[in-house]
C-alpha cells in the first residue's frame, strides 16, 4: 500500500499533531521525515495536551512504531527528555515502537550557540529562528561536517570528528560571533552519556521502512512545518533550513518517489505566522488579538505568540500545487464563529498587476497588496457538529468558497482540539 504524506499548507502551525493522530490509528508506522525540535505538534486526548516536539504524533495510540527519518536533525538532549516524559505517562511501552535513523544528523552544542549569536547580531534584521542549532546543523550536513546519530557509536570515529568541529567552531565563535568558546571534555561527556539510552531505537529506517511497504505496512509521513516556510519555495529568507513539500519526504524518509500515493494538506480556517517575515494578510487591530485568544495561538515550542490573519488562498492554492495535494484537512474553523463578514484572500496585486500565485522575491513580497473578497460568517457555535450538515449554512458555504479558490476538496473538518471534534468528509 502506498504511503499517504501529511503536510502544512501555510507558514506552519496549521494543526498537523492532531489530524496526524487521527490518522494514525489507521496506519503501522508514523514517520517523521524532516526538521528538529523547532516544531512543535500539540495533541489533545480526552481533556490531556501533549506537546511533542520529535517524535512523530502518532505515538499516542499504542503498538503504532513511530519512525525519525535520516532527514531530520535531532538534540539528543531534546529526545530522551521527551522519550522520558511520554513514558513516564504510558506511552512508548516498548522499544520497538520508536525507531531513529543512524542516518540522521545531531544538533551540537556548538550550533545552538551559534544560532543564538548569529540572531542576536541581526538585531532589527532577526529571522525570528528559535535558536535551536536546526540551521547550522543542516549547514554541517550540507558541507559534509555533521556528525550523525550513528556516528555516536563508533568511540574513535565520534571522538575525532567531535574535536574537529570544536576546533572550528570555537573559532567561529570567538573571532567572528564575540562568544566564548566551548569544552569538548563538557560535549564528549554529555553526548557519549546517551549512547545506552538511544541504542535501542537507533537502525536503518529506510530498510526497515522499505521492508513494512513491500509486505503491505501502512505508511504515514508526517512533515513539521508550513509550505511557506521551505527552503526553496517559501518566503526566503524568512524560512526554516529544510525542504518540507511533499516532493522532499521520500528522501527524508528513506524511500523511493513513487511508494508516495497521497498528499494531504492541513490549512487552518484562518493564517497565523511565528517570528518575522511577509505575512499579506495579518491583522494588526483587535480583530487578529481575537484570534490569537480564541485560537490560543502561541507557538507550541516556544510559547511565542502568532501573528494572526485572513486565509490567503494565494498561499494554500500554491502549497496544493507544489505538493499535488489530494484532499485538505481544514481546521479552527470553529475560531471564526462570530465575525461577520469573514474575508479571503483570493489574489495579489503588485505594480498594478494582478498576481494569482505568491511572487518569489523578498522585495515583491514586501510591496504586494492582498486583494479581498467578503463572505457571511455565523454566530452558531460549531463544537458538537458531528457532520456536515450540522454546522450552519454560512460555515459550509465558507468551507465551499475555500475549496474552489486553493483547487483541492476538504476531506477533514476539525471543529476543536479534542479527536472526537473532527468532521470526516472522506
Amino acid at each position: 500500500m502506498p504511503a499517504t504524506v501529511v503536510i502544512g499548507t501555510q507558514w506552519g502551525d496549521e494543526g498537523k499533531g492532531k489530524i496526524v493522530d487521527i490518522l494514525a490509528a489507521d496506519v503501522d508506522i508514523v514517520v517523521r521525515f524532516h526538521g528538529g525540535n523547532n516544531a512543535g505538534h500539540t495533541v489533545v486526548v480526552k481533556g490531556e495536551k501533549t506537546i511533542l516536539n520529535l517524535i512523530p504524533a502518532g505515538v499516542l495510540h499504542p503498538g503504532r512504531i513511530c519512525m525519525m527519518g535520516p532527514g531530520l536533525v535531532i538534540d539528543p538532549e531534546v529526545l530522551t527528555g521527551e522519550i522520558n516524559t511520554l513514558r513516564a505517562r504510558g506511552y512508548l511501552a516498548s522499544d520497538a515502537w520508536l525507531r531513529i535513523s543512524e542516518q540522521a544528523h545531531l544538533i551540537m552544542p556548538y550550533h545552538r550557540a551559534i544560532d543564538r549569536a548569529r540572531e542576536r547580531l541581526r538585531g532589527a534584521g532577526k529571522i525570528g529562528t528559535t535558536g535551536r542549532g536546526i540551521g547550522p546543523a543542516y549547514e554541517d550536513k550540507m558541507a559534509r561536517t555533521g556528525i550523525r546519530v550513528g556516528d555516536l557509536f563508533d568511540e574513535t570515529g565520534f571522538r575525532e570528528a567531535l574535536g574537529r568541529s570544536v576546533r572550528e567552531k570555537n573559532g567561529y565563535l570567538q573571532a567572528i560571533l564575540g562568544e566564548a568558546p566551548l569544552s569538548f571534555d563538557d560535549i564528549y561527556a554529555s553526548y557519549t552519556g546517551y549512547r545506552d539510552l538511544l541504542r535501542p531505537f537507533v537502525s536503518d529506517t529506510g530498510a526497515e521502512l522499505r521492508a513494512a511497504l513491500a509486505t503491505g505496512g501502512r505508511v504515514l509521513l508526517e512533515g513539521a512545518h508550513g509550505t511557506m516556510l521551505d527552503v526553496d519555495h517559501g518566503t526566503y529568507p524568512f524560512v526554516t533550513s529544510s525542504s518540507v513539500v511533499a516532493g522532499a519526504a521520500a528522501a527524508g524518509a528513506g524511500l523511493p518517489p513513487h511508494a508516495i500515493g497521497r498528499v494531504i494538506g492541513i490549512a487552518k480556517a484562518y493564517t497565523t505566522r511565528v517570528g518575522g517575515g511577509p505575512f499579506p494578510t495579518e491583522l494588526t487591530d483587535a480583530l487578529g488579538e481575537r484570534l490569537r485568544a480564541d485560537g490560543d495561538e502561541y507557538g507550541s515550542t516556544t510559547g511565542r505568540p502568532r501573528r494572526c490573519g485572513w486565509f490567503d488562498a494565494v498561499v494554500v492554492r500554491q502549497a496544493v500545487v507544489l505538493s499535488g495535494v489530494d484532499s485538505l484537512a481544514l481546521t479552527k474553523l470553529d475560531v471564526l464563529t462570530g465575525i461577520d463578514p469573514l474575508r479571503v484572500c483570493v489574489a495579489y496585486e503588485l505594480g498594478g498587476r494582478r498576481l494569482v500565485s505568491p511572487p518569489t522575491t523578498g522585495t515583491a513580497w514586501e510591496r504586494l497588496t492582498p486583494v479581498y473578497e467578503d463572505l457571511p460568517g455565523w454566530r452558531e457555535p460549531l463544537s458538537r457538529a458531528r457532520a456536515l450538515g450540522d454546522l450552519p449554512v454560512n460555515a459550509r458555504r465558507y468551507v465551499e468558497r475555500l475549496v474552489a479558490l486553493v483547487g483541492a476538496r476538504v476531506a477533514l473538518l476539525s471543529i476543536g482540539a479534542q479527536r472526537e471534534q473532527t468532521i470526516r468528509l472522506d
